[in-house]
């Protein structure tokens, strides 16, 4: 697991000289400090890197650049507009005839 300090002095002296007084200064910065150890502490070590996620980026696009260019759905992809068009002319086709039936 990956080890992260925090930096009291440098804490401590941010809040000296934004006008804290020196005693509630270090009493913060002393929290904070257990806080945060507190909080490693408590981190399991399924913890995900930037390098974890870009590569598990880089492989879902791959997946995704797969699955767009297989000819499987590219073929699926034709048939369900052919089908679409298909039940859009037959639509249309029923429509004319109804209306050339009234208008007789």
């Amino acid at each position: 697991m990956a080890t992260t300090t925090f930096d009291t002095l440098g804490y401590f002296e941010k809040l000296i000289s934004a006008g804290v007084p020196e005693q509630q200064a270090k009493v913060q910065a002393d929290t904070m400090r257990e806080v945060i150890e507190d909080r490693l502490a408590n981190v399991d070590g399924n913890v995900a890197t930037k390098a974890d996620i870009r590569t598990l980026d880089a492989k879902i696009d791959m997946v995704e650049t797969k699955l767009l260019l297989s000819p499987a759905n590219q073929k699926h992809e034709l048939l369900k507009w052919m089908i679409g068009i298909a039940c859009a002319q037959a639509a249309f086709i029923v429509t004319l005839l109804r209306i050339m039936n009234l208008l007789k």
